[in-house]
């Protein structure tokens, strides 16, 4: 089974979502707007979840993760945990 990484940033709301959308395509970096933003604990090391395959994630973070191409970021993905922006590194 081929794995990937990626890192994301999780937030509550849609609105923050979008904020951080406009910060990213103003060049803010992706792993500064993790430290800064993420609810979740990867946000310490810019938002890094490591390696992983298919079945270790939700469903919808899992499609968008394995349907990025490499060092792109997806649009808003909405899980049970909130929103995500989801970067691919490997």
């Amino acid at each position: 089974m081929s794995k990937i990484a990626a890192s994301h940033i999780l937030v509550e709301q849609e609105h923050q979502v979008q904020d951080l959308i406009k910060k990213l395509e103003s060049g803010e970096s992706f792993e500064k707007l993790a430290a800064d933003h993420s609810s979740c604990p990867s946000g310490k090391r810019g938002g890094a979840l490591g390696e992983f395959g298919r079945g270790m994630m939700v469903k919808p973070f899992e499609d968008a993760a394995f349907g990025l191409e490499v060092g792109k970021v997806s649009g808003p993905v909405k899980t049970q945990f909130g929103f995500h922006l989801i970067k691919r590194t490997k």
